[in-house]
């Protein structure tokens, strides 16, 4: 954890902890430092309730764009974003694409006006599961209440686990922010608080390598100045609707009655009032996992062809069953997305009647469903998807209807690890006009 220093002897602490230390080598400080006083390090943790707080937000700072720089070290000062096609849409933005005013699901066009000078790399789901597999298992080394929200980023409690570490949360997560940026090369940001809306919050508030704390209080006073789509869950509609009804700023629910909130909006209203004072009584869940893994490409002309949408649909579904395959998961509801040239979305299921992982299966059952689609209209986006998840040990009931491709799509998977996706091509994906992302 670096360099070693002395505690300080007249450390800044109440009676269960401190509530001044350093991020760098853990060690006490006096509330009022600027530095450490042992190995001089300006980032300090000071909150009067750091001993309290148990529930934590880890967020990987700009996870996808790190994940390339880590792996490319001359991309380390250059503006890095993630996506692809001058259609599609931004995956990531380093913070130097930020600065540009580059963001997450912009189009792409839009962010190469802004940031001509970016390095564009298309996405690799297939590494970033596995390197969010690396993060995901050191957290759960911490505590087993984890409750993963997407590929880098989770909920933690760490409720009862002083004990067992021998410290505080708030110094058994700073702790682990500077074995992950050391070990697997990507940094994090925490956010601690009393609860879940809190602690996402404080995690935003540091971007990145941030560690922040955030109690009720605060929060109260900090939320107030927001606008009301600051809570999760009010989108344009809902936002419209309290606007319309007088609550534009999260303090105007402050000051509502909660009954006349709940009249007004039903139990919606009643979640409004409570997050508007930053009260949140949800529990961290362990293990929820994903819900779906799925894979899209938005093409640089509109497509009305079966053949060459058929070839992507090829594409897609090797990236989901790649994805699953380095998740270890399966899934028994196949998915296929598509957006006309008006942008009109279609979205059609099957079930099947055991999980699957396997390419071959996604791409038949999803290639029934797309023929049943072309009917003369263009489209301008295809994605296929894999649902009702569960571990891929359940999966052998739908390998052994075919064992011969089975076999030989793993025998395939083989050689493209030692040897590179490239190594082997499936004839179907054969000069496929489009890359997908």
């Amino acid at each position: 954890m670096g360099a070693r220093c002395a505690v300080t002897a007249a450390a800044s602490t109440v009676a269960d902890g401190p509530t001044c230390f350093c991020r760098d080598c853990l060690h006490d400080q006096e509330t009022t430092a600027r530095r450490c006083s042992g190995c001089g390090s300006p980032r300090l943790v000071r909150h009067r309730a750091l001993p309290s707080l148990n529930l934590a937000h880890i967020d990987c700072d700009a996870f996808y764009a790190t994940v390339e720089k880590r792996d490319n070290p001359q991309l380390a000062d250059k503006p890095v974003i993630i996506g692809g096609g001058k259609r599609g849409v931004v995956s990531a933005a380093c913070y130097i694409s930020r600065t540009f005013g580059v963001r997450s699901a912009m189009p792409m066009f839009k962010a190469l006006e802004l940031c001509p000078s970016a390095i564009v790399i298309r996405p690799d789901m297939a590494k970033y599961v596995r390197v969010g597999r690396e993060v995901r298992h050191a957290m759960q080394s911490l505590t087993p209440l984890v409750e993963p929200l997407s590929i880098d980023e989770a909920f933690l409690d760490l409720s009862g686990t002083q004990r067992v570490h021998g410290m505080i949360p708030a110094k058994v997560l700073a702790r682990f922010a500077h074995a992950i940026e050391r070990e697997i090369g990507v940094t994090v940001s925490v956010g601690l608080s009393y609860n879940k809306f809190l602690a996402k919050i404080a995690s935003d508030l540091d971007k990145p390598r941030g560690f922040a704390a955030l109690d009720q209080d605060e929060a109260r006073t900090m939320l107030a100045e927001k606008p009301v789509n600051f809570i999760f869950g009010v989108g344009p509609a809902t936002q419209e609707r309290l606007i319309q009804r007088g609550f534009r700023l999260i303090a105007d629910l402050q000051r509502a009655d909660e009954a006349e909130l709940m009249r007004q909006f039903g139990g919606e209203g009643q979640r409004l009032w409570r997050l508007a004072r930053g009260i949140d009584d949800r529990r961290v869940v362990a293990d929820r996992g994903a819900k779906t893994i799925s894979s899209e490409t938005t093409f640089e002309t509109d497509l009305r062809d079966f053949a060459t949408l058929e070839r992507l649909l090829w594409q897609l579904s090797e990236k989901v069953s790649s994805r699953l395959k380095s998740s270890e998961l399966a899934g028994s509801t196949i998915t296929l997305k598509l957006k006309t040239a008006d942008f009109k979305q279609r979205t059609r299921s099957q079930s099947i009647s055991a999980p699957t992982q396997l390419a071959g299966r996604i791409f038949s059952v999803s290639r029934e469903m797309l023929a049943k689609e072309i009917d003369g209209t263009t489209f301008r986006l295809m994605g296929t998807g894999v649902s009702a998840l569960r571990p891929s040990s359940q999966a052998h009931e739908v390998d052994m209807l075919d064992r011969r491709s089975a076999d030989a799509e793993r025998a395939i998977d083989g050689l493209r690890k030692k040897f590179g996706n490239a190594a082997v091509i499936r004839g179907i994906a054969y000069e496929g006009p489009e890359k997908t992302e």
